[in-house]
């Protein structure tokens, strides 16, 4: 077991490669089999390969598993350009370390930001994808959603404790799921936060937000393209019962898009799943299952 499930020794091995703006980007390697293309997981706008944890332990050794920080989170490099924090650097960050690994393809997991960059790369580099799961993420997003996440992202908060950390995370989560203990959010705290001088940070550079920071009407990117080409591809759509960002209309209007993909969605839940969860396991093992039938 990792580190993050409590025990002594990590099961995965720590690397970096230095991608094309001369930045270090890190990385977790789950050992796996070389004969089965290895689980690519890409985080959210604020999370880091952390939130990848239970999942390589789920899937390791029977898959490799390769969880990355995006520049600006968890131990890579921060960028000092953060006009450079969007999805096409970070997409050629992720095949610049395919190439590093000498990875040819790939199954993607993208979670959020990472599912907009794995439906960017199907777009850039079809060939570098054998298959992908899109998590609480697709072509059209609800405004709800990405007004609350703009509401707490880039905000440099520091808490005093780890309970106040955990408190301001459940808030910006709606609480949800309901059945979450306090322990749970504790755990997430750690996960996308670290210590720095006595205090407790988001474990991000808040300059991520700059992108995003226009005056005036924010412009529209018609993602649908994106998704059509991934659609191509065996495609897996986690959804989360209570999501904000992805409802059930959008996920309809997706399946009428591209008929043929699977979707699951993971009751009680809102954005994003953390994957962990029975419904979200099984569909998941389910839909691996089928990639090497």
């Amino acid at each position: 077991m990792s580190a993050d499930a409590g025990a002594s020794e990590p099961r995965y091995r720590e690397g970096s490669t230095v991608v094309g703006d001369g930045l270090r980007f890190h990385y977790r390697d789950y050992p796996g089999p070389a004969d089965k293309p290895p689980l690519l997981c890409l985080h959210g706008l604020t999370r880091n390969a952390r939130d990848f944890a239970e999942f390589g332990e789920h899937y390791s050794p029977g898959w490799r598993v390769i969880a990355p920080d995006f520049r600006g989170r968890g131990l890579s490099d921060y960028d000092p350009i953060p006009a450079r924090y969007h999805p096409l650097t970070y997409a050629a960050d992720v095949l610049l370390l395919l190439d590093a690994l000498e990875i040819g393809q790939a199954v993607f997991v993208g979670t959020s930001l990472g599912g907009l960059v794995t439906m960017t790369i199907a777009a850039m580099a079809p060939q570098r994808i054998a298959a992908a799961i899109l998590n609480d993420v697709g072509p059209e997003l609800a405004e709800g959603g990405l007004d609350r996440i703009r509401s707490y992202v880039g905000k440099d908060v520091r808490f005093s404790s780890w309970d106040a950390a955990d408190d301001a995370i459940a808030e910006n989560n709606r609480h949800l799921p309901a059945s979450r203990r306090q322990a749970d959010w504790v755990k997430m705290a750690e996960r996308v936060c670290r210590e720095e001088q006595g205090e407790i940070v988001f474990d991000y550079d808040m300059a991520i937000v700059v992108p995003f920071e226009t005056h005036g009407p924010t412009p529209k990117v018609d993602l649908w393209p994106l998704f059509k080409a991934l659609g191509q591809k065996p495609l897996l759509v986690v959804r989360g019962e209570k999501s904000d960002l992805l409802s059930a209309d959008a996920l309809e209007t997706m399946h009428e898009a591209v008929p043929g993909f699977k979707s699951v969605t993971v009751p009680g839940v809102g954005h994003a799943p953390m994957l962990d969860e029975p419904e979200a396991v099984a569909a998941i093992d389910s839909f691996l299952a089928g990639l090497t039938a």
